[in-house]
């Protein structure tokens, strides 16, 4: 757990970094209606989702006075959202189409960045076709042994025939495959920068710059249902301190890569920077609902999820307050 100190010395240097240039005005805020609770939430995400991590000055620049961080909870995991244990959780985007096919109880508000997985072959595999009989290693269960499958699908291998898969983290897939035991391995920065700085394998499909997963959101910002619907106004000022938080990924990846380490986010400067600099943090550019139709009709034609696109977007998405920020922010 970051402590409060460090935690204030963070909120100084990123308000020092020229986050006040970002700030609404007290008499803006006003107009929007009194907050209805100054309390808020956050999971804490990967390396990869840095907006949630640097939105705190954002956050309390819009009222907020009581900012927690669960970082107890796995990387991308749906339950605290889904149980109400956090208020906003930035979750991958195939998982959150599972969640709610499965009745899981998230609303999804916005997309965040697109383009974090990475997937790794050892040396002598040119294609994801010559995985087939392979054993493939994953980061973490459940999104991206989700990605890798329906990568698999695409090029027709039968992910549950075709593969043999390594996903629990105990057996530490990413040493088998540094160590040649495993063919492949599907991750999430900070692993890909590892690997490729210590050139142990190359890369087979990059989601942010190959189509077509570079046309889509993977991480998207999830929100208790029970918040949202109790807490509007909070939850728009929420979502826009996120975005906010996201252009200035997108503007000064070198300083908010400092910002994430000087806040103990992260000990690697090298790898923040790169993570930030690869990643298209571009919210305006990519359309959030056309990412939960793909990944509902993609998972739908594997037999992962039986509900349509359109029941999937029904059930699980509220896009009011994007839109709202979309021409507030000149989106």
């Amino acid at each position: 757990m970051i402590s409060k100190q460090t935690r204030r010395r963070f909120l100084t240097s990123l308000s020092m970094a020229g986050a006040a240039g970002l700030l609404r005005p007290r008499r803006a805020l006003a107009a929007e209606g009194t907050l209805e609770t100054t309390t808020v939430r956050l999971q804490t995400p990967g390396l990869c989702a840095a907006p949630v991590y640097i939105a705190e000055a954002l956050l309390r620049a819009e009222g907020f006075t009581d900012i927690r961080y669960d970082d107890a909870s796995d990387i991308g995991a749906i339950a605290p959202v889904a149980h109400g244990k956090v208020d906003f959780a930035p979750i991958y985007a195939p998982q959150s189409v599972r969640a709610i096919d499965a009745g899981e109880q998230i609303t999804l508000l916005t997309g965040v960045m697109v383009g974090c997985f990475e997937l790794f072959a050892r040396e002598g595999i040119g294609s994801i076709v010559e995985l087939k009989s392979k054993t493939i290693g994953v980061q973490t269960a459940g999104s991206l042994s989700q990605l890798v499958t329906l990568m698999a699908a695409q090029v027709g291998l039968d992910p549950a025939k075709d593969v043999h898969w390594i996903t629990d983290p105990k057996v530490k897939p990413l040493d088998l495959f540094a160590e040649g035991k495993i063919d492949a391995f599907m991750a999430f920065p900070p692993a890909p920068q590892d690997l490729r700085a210590r050139r142990i394998g190359h890369v087979l499909v990059n989601s942010g710059v190959d189509r077509p997963w570079s046309q889509y959101f993977c991480c998207m910002l999830a929100g208790s249902p029970d918040y949202v619907r109790a807490h509007p106004t909070a939850t728009k000022r929420v979502l826009r301190a996120t975005l906010k938080a996201t252009d200035l990924c997108a503007t000064e990846p070198a300083r908010v890569a400092r910002q994430l380490v000087d806040g103990r986010f992260t000990q690697r400067y090298d790898y923040a920077l790169q993570t930030l600099s690869d990643n298209p943090y571009t919210w305006r550019e990519y359309d959030a609902a056309d990412t939960v139709r793909f990944y509902a009709l993609r998972l739908q034609e594997v037999g992962l999820i039986k509900s349509s696109p359109q029941k999937i977007i029904a059930d699980g998405t509220d896009w009011r307050f994007l839109d709202e920020l979309k021409r507030e922010l000149k989106a």
